[in-house]
């Protein structure tokens, strides 16, 4: 899509979760994707898009399939490394992050690609055809109604999305090549759910529902109006505040590995996942990672109580056990109760301890 056609991040009504979901997938990839539930017309396509528009451009190998990044030979394709190797250049382009859509009904050769099997099978040399998990390497993977794929496949798409590699194996002969991306999925839960299992496996999950109220679905009309009348001017107008999301996610970037996670904050997150009713670790792991993206997102060093309150509203929807007969909805007063219950036991432990090596003395 042309960049002209499409609409600001920052002008985007309202779905500030989902954009929110969005950014610290990119501040941090590992978090392993977005499930977006919702209906239709919520702008989920338009902010992948948009937010996709805003970030830098990146190098990568010009005439790569899956655009290899050339400042890291740890991530190069078979390809690619075996002419740096030979001492070759690697030629060089800029271009901006990639959104690439996965359509119902694909075929695993077409999710994953396909190796030539009669040329690797009489010369020796594999030929690989990229899939459209080459083609999204370093860039967005966005599958509408990701519900209605086969199971199988979208296991495939989350063991990428987890490992950061591609592996093809056909008839004995195996290739692999670097697959990093932002996964996101969208459904609509009326048209039937994804299995608990594969639930889990997305490391963020938001709900998002038309805007109801009048006043914001006017400003809605109103920007919209504005963009499809000029919208080089329309864009222009949100370039600034475009500009800061991008600056705030750049920060982000560089600050977030210098960022510790103390052993109360790893309790508080602990606490959460068992008050809440998350089976196993992911939740916790997903957790840590969000909320360190979001504290690195608003510039800070320290994670806070409102940093373990938003993040826990992105992580947990998802993975809350469910009566057969009721659905459970997360609540924030759910999440501002345990966090205040698991630091008051945090600190009737600090007292306890001062008080025995007080007593030892």
């Amino acid at each position: 899509m042309p960049q002209a056609n499409l609409y600001p991040f920052s002008a985007i009504v309202g779905q500030e979760k989902m954009k929110l979901g969005l950014i610290l997938n990119v501040i941090d990839p590992t978090i392993d994707g977005v499930l977006v539930r919702g209906e239709r017309g919520t702008a989920k396509s338009t902010a992948v898009r948009a937010l996709a528009r805003l970030l830098p451009e990146m190098e990568a190998v010009a005439d790569c399939p899956i655009s290899c990044d050339p400042a890291k030979d740890s991530s190069l394709c078979p390809e690619c490394r075996e002419r740096s190797a030979k001492g070759g250049k690697l030629p060089v382009t800029r271009r901006k992050m990639r959104v690439v859509d996965l359509p119902v009904g694909s075929t695993e050769d077409r999710v994953v690609g396909s190796l030539d099997m009669e040329k690797a099978l009489k010369t020796g040399s594999l030929d690989f055809i990229p899939g459209v998990l080459g083609k999204a390497n370093r860039g967005f993977l966005y599958v509408d109604e990701v519900n209605l794929l086969e199971d199988h496949i979208v296991d495939v798409l989350l063991d990428v999305a987890a490992m950061g590699v591609n592996r093809i194996e056909r008839e004995g002969v195996s290739y692999a090549h670097p697959s990093r991306f932002v996964l996101v999925g969208t459904m609509n839960p009326e048209e039937g759910d994804l299995r608990p299992q594969l639930l889990d496996r997305f490391g963020l999950c938001v709900d998002v529902v038309g805007i109801k109220d009048p006043a914001l679905r006017v400003e809605v009309m109103r920007r919209r109006r504005a963009f499809e009348r000029d919208r080089e001017k329309f864009r222009e107008e949100w370039l600034s505040e475009d500009i800061k999301i991008a600056e705030a996610i750049s920060s982000a970037e560089k600050l977030i590995d210098h960022i510790s996670v103390d052993d109360e904050t790893l309790a508080v997150i602990a606490s959460l996942s068992v008050d809440l009713g998350a089976d196993g670790h992911r939740a916790d792991m997903a957790m840590v990672k969000a909320v360190t993206a979001l504290a690195a997102f608003r510039g800070r060093m320290e994670i806070t109580d409102e940093d373990l309150r938003d993040a826990a509203e992105l992580v947990y929807p998802h993975r809350m056990k469910k009566s057969p007969l009721e659905e459970r909805i997360l609540s924030r007063e759910e999440i501002v109760t345990s966090i205040q219950r698991s630091r008051e036991a945090e600190a009737e432990k600090r007292k306890a301890s001062k008080a025995a090596k007080k007593k030892a003395l």
